[in-house]
């Protein structure tokens, strides 16, 4: 037995008809054939999107046949290699597929409100449809505007952070993790939309604060924001704001911060290194509204702003004993 109804599927093809604006027409074999690549390449990209393979389905528009046709084109002139081409194609996607469901989300909540006031229509989908259709190329406009933005900032990056030629993703860069405290037995006692709302509420305040300081947030784990910034006193700065600002709300859980600094490889949009894990451990030793960070981070704070206190030693998961230290603004 089918475990969707076939009205629900017939509601949600309608509903991906509307967004995509075309009826799926072409099976994998013919996109494959009319861009000019193999079967297996054409699933290899399609799976780098982040989609199951379609077998013998008629599942492809004409976007999508146009989409690999330039793809290939671009591989064929040897703008890039094919396995690039396979690393871009799954950064777009896994980026594209977050993106997708925090917008499904929120737009379904203005849904549920259109539909309970006096204007409603009677249906979700005429509602969902209704609003796909008028905000959809304003988004589509949204996102080509803001991918330029960022592709600019991270490309300016890598000219002022001054990597080596050899190595343009690596670069010393100080990493902040910001954790909520006791967040796993307080979700247990909030409802659905009182955990969303709470999570919604801490990313929020935390990133709106990165960004306006300089820093720049590489991912949200619900109840933690891994960040980075280029150097150690704006990254104290930023964290010692973030305790500030979240530890003075009523409505949010405290937060403590275990910040380290270090060579960092940027890659897929992550961070990974020695500092990322430091941050990581020095946050679980944190007591809450505190920052707490390591030798590399104090030695580079001027002293006239920061007061540091190192702490007693203590054990941490792949580090041995490490003594970390406290760090305050000077009064």
């Amino acid at each position: 037995m089918s475990e969707t109804s076939p009205p629900a599927r017939e509601r949600r093809e309608e509903l991906e008809r509307a967004v995509l604006g075309d009826q799926p027409t072409h099976t994998s074999q013919q996109v494959a054939a009319a861009a000019g690549v193999s079967l297996e390449q054409a699933r290899r990209l399609w799976r780098a999107l982040g989609f199951p393979d379609a077998g013998d389905d008629a599942a492809f528009t004409d976007a999508d046949l146009s989409a690999l046709q330039r793809l290939a084109k671009a591989v064929g002139n040897d703008v890039v290699d094919f396995e690039t081409a396979v690393r871009l194609t799954r950064a777009v996607g896994q980026t594209m597929a977050r993106l997708a469901d925090w917008q499904v989300a929120t737009l379904s909540e203005r849904v549920e409100d259109l539909e309970s006031g006096p204007d409603a229509t009677g249906s979700r989908l005429t509602a969902a449809v209704e609003m796909a259709d008028e905000i959809g190329p304003l988004f589509e406009q949204l996102l080509v505007y803001a991918w330029r933005r960022h592709m600019a900032a991270a490309v300016g990056r890598v000219e002022a952070l001054g990597a080596a030629d050899e190595d343009l993703l690596t670069a010393h860069l100080t990493v902040g993790f910001a954790d909520l405290v006791a967040f796993t037995s307080l979700s247990n006692g909030l409802d659905e939309d009182s955990l969303g709302d709470l999570v919604e509420g801490f990313e929020s305040k935390a990133t709106d604060l990165i960004a306006s300081l300089g820093g720049r947030v590489i991912k949200t784990l619900g109840d933690s924001v891994l960040f980075v910034t280029e150097n150690a006193t704006a990254g104290v700065d930023t964290a010692l704001q973030i305790v500030d600002a979240i530890g003075a709300d009523p409505a949010l859980p405290d937060v403590r911060v275990g910040m380290a600094s270090g060579p960092v490889i940027t890659r897929m949009g992550d961070v990974f290194g020695s500092p990322v894990n430091m941050a990581a451990r020095l946050t679980g030793v944190a007591r809450r509204n505190r920052v707490i960070i390591d030798h590399d981070t104090a030695a580079r704070l001027p002293r006239d702003r920061f007061e540091v206190r190192p702490l007693p030693a203590r054990p941490l998961r792949g580090f041995g004993s490490v003594e970390p230290i406290a760090v305050r603004r000077t009064r």
